[in-house]
């Protein structure tokens, strides 16, 4: 099973399916894997979240990190790692979420906007760092906390951000970059996400990465 500084490794960028259902959501992954996805997130305000994770981890649980996102107390991340997640993704830091991933030995990337709680959720154990709203905070700001983070933190660009920001977003220090409504939106097909998802990784590729 993968872990998530091997996936990351192979290629860091989170596919997000936000409002994906249980009975699309294993084409879908598939297409995703095929085009060289290891990171699929299905956030916990999708349709019932808990099957689809489910569904992809049984699937799918060899070749990709099955995550569930928007996580936003212990008793979600329980249910979420129940179901078969391996990461936990939140727009917030809340360390009990943080806590609840050590517990059960998965990986977790809570969402962060300042360097206190960028500094707080490395200080709880999380493994990576989610800047949300990379859009509105901008590339500037993980160039600023470059400088103090360490230098082995993770930091992901999430919210906002699609391939046109992958150079700039990069440039400033970015490792990776969460993709949603770029990449996949309620209702696609696994036609549809495979296309967008073979030229999304062509883009990150082309930086050289």
């Amino acid at each position: 099973m993968i872990d998530f500084d091997t996936a990351a490794a192979r290629l860091p960028l989170v596919a997000i399916l936000r409002g994906v259902r249980p009975d699309k959501v294993v084409a879908i992954g598939e297409a995703l894997v095929e085009a060289g996805f290891v990171l699929i997130e299905v956030p916990l305000n999708s349709p019932q979240p808990f099957d689809s994770i489910s569904r992809l981890a049984a699937h799918l649980g060899d070749h990709a990190l099955i995550g569930a996102g928007t996580v936003l107390d212990s008793r979600a991340a329980q249910d979420a790692v129940d179901a078969g997640a391996r990461l936990l993704l939140a727009p917030n830091f809340v360390p009990e979420m943080v806590a609840t991933a050590r517990a059960n030995r998965v990986a977790s990337m809570p969402g962060v906007a300042t360097a206190t709680e960028a500094f707080a959720a490395l200080g709880a154990g999380a493994d990576a760092l989610k800047l949300f709203p990379a859009r509105e905070l901008g590339a500037g700001t993980i160039a600023a906390w470059r400088a103090v983070l360490p230098a082995s933190a993770w930091i992901f660009a999430v919210g906002g951000v699609d391939e046109t920001g992958f150079a700039a977003f990069t440039k400033a220090g970015a490792s990776g970059f969460g993709l949603g409504s770029s990449l996949y939106r309620a209702g696609d097909d696994a036609a549809t996400v495979s296309a967008r998802a073979v030229a999304t990784v062509a883009a990150w590729q082309e930086l050289g990465q």
